[in-house]
């Protein structure tokens, strides 16, 4: 097939550090092109892929100090994109709800993966405004906040399988937490999980400017107040494999809906058990007892740690073997790019989002 794949320009593809989005749109764009389609990328310019790059702009958004309003440079992507429309077979869209009221004229060939959180009070009446719009979700708890729209599935994350090798037998006894400083990734439980479990903590992670406030006001205060932790700061993908390798366990505390959580996935690839709350996706990603714990409070977090020792870590890793690689998300993909009515036909008649018929021409799937 022809497939376009279209990436937000706030981080490269694949990031250089955090972005989470940016990171799944490199692993599904190399593994379609490992099994034989024809892919191309509209992304920044600095980001690196075996698939057909138009760079839109010449570095990642986050990286350029110099811009300030991220919209007229994905306006920019939204015209190259429409420009070249006419040349793929599927359009997958990741960049959440801006493309919408431009695709309307070849809306069978398109589809949008929703990498956000869906719980927001403005996004029920946007989406029943574009009801034929087919949606794909990263987990199912993912969906509970929306209204009836046109989903076309559900896939989960997946890593490539030698990204991240295990480290079964190796451990350096401290606990990791891996990810953004913010109130909702709650740091702070990490940090008393692992004092009142007497285990050294390790913080990997990056500090927006919007949580600066948060990071000043609750969380250094308890880096002086606790021993035996260890702020880091934000990592790159290559210290990554170690930083999660070598820990015990990933300390996942979150409180609030997480749509998947990829830091789960890539602890489990190292052979590393995930101590997470139950919210959002955990459930989903998380075999209790196998890959890691489920837990409701800091009091079972505390238990789960001195559990460790009950779980094997090849099986952590066999566990995601088993769910979570790149070619698996891929492989679910191209089912649902085949499943798309212009993909397959050439012509249908879809509603437009006024409600009027509209004869949609297409070019049949290659």
């Amino acid at each position: 097939m022809k497939i376009a794949q279209i990436a937000p320009l706030a981080e490269s593809v694949p990031p250089q550090f955090y972005g989470g989005t940016e990171r799944i749109v490199s692993y599904l764009t190399e593994a379609l092109v490992d099994q034989g389609h024809e892919v191309t990328l509209f992304a920044s310019g600095d980001s690196v892929t075996r698939a057909k790059l138009v760079p839109i702009t010449k570095t990642a958004l986050r990286l350029n100090p110099l811009v300030q309003d991220p919209i007229p440079y994905h306006m920019m992507l939204l015209d190259a994109v429409r420009q070249r429309a006419d040349e793929f077979d599927a359009l997958h869209f990741h960049i959440d709800l801006l493309h919408m009221p431009m695709v309307q004229d070849f809306i069978g060939r398109t589809v949008t993966t929703l990498h956000g959180r869906l719980d927001l009070p403005d996004l029920p009446a946007f989406y029943r405004a574009f009801p034929d719009h087919r949606l794909v979700s990263i987990s199912d708890n993912q969906r509970l906040p929306m209204p009836p729209v046109n989903w076309a599935g559900t896939v989960l994350h997946g890593l490539p399988p030698d990204l991240l090798s295990p480290r079964i037998d190796r451990q350096d006894g401290y606990l990791a937490f891996l990810g953004r400083i913010s109130p909702e990734k709650r740091p702070d439980r990490a940090i008393r999980i692992a004092a009142r479990s007497g285990k050294p903590l390790k913080i990997a992670a990056k500090i927006d400017n919007v949580d600066r406030g948060y990071w000043e006001s609750e969380i250094a205060p308890l880096l002086d107040l606790y021993r035996n932790i260890e702020f880091i700061g934000e990592i790159n993908e290559a210290q990554k494999a170690e930083f999660l390798g070598n820990a015990s366990a990933l300390l996942f505390p979150i409180d609030w809906p997480e749509p998947f959580g990829l830091v789960m996935i890539e602890a489990m690839a190292c052979g590393t058990p995930v101590i997470a709350f139950r919210c959002g996706s955990v459930p989903e990603i998380i075999d209790h007892g196998v890959s890691g714990f489920i837990v409701n409070d800091e009091d079972q977090a505390v238990d789960a740690v001195a559990r460790l020792d009950e779980l094997d870590r090849a099986k952590v890793r066999a566990a995601f073997d088993a769910r979570f690689t790149a070619d698996r998300m891929a492989a679910d993909y191209v089912a649902i790019y085949q499943d798309l009515s212009g993909a397959r036909t050439p012509a249908v008649r879809l509603p437009d989002r006024r409600g009027k018929e509209a004869e949609l021409h297409f070019q049949a799937a290659g």
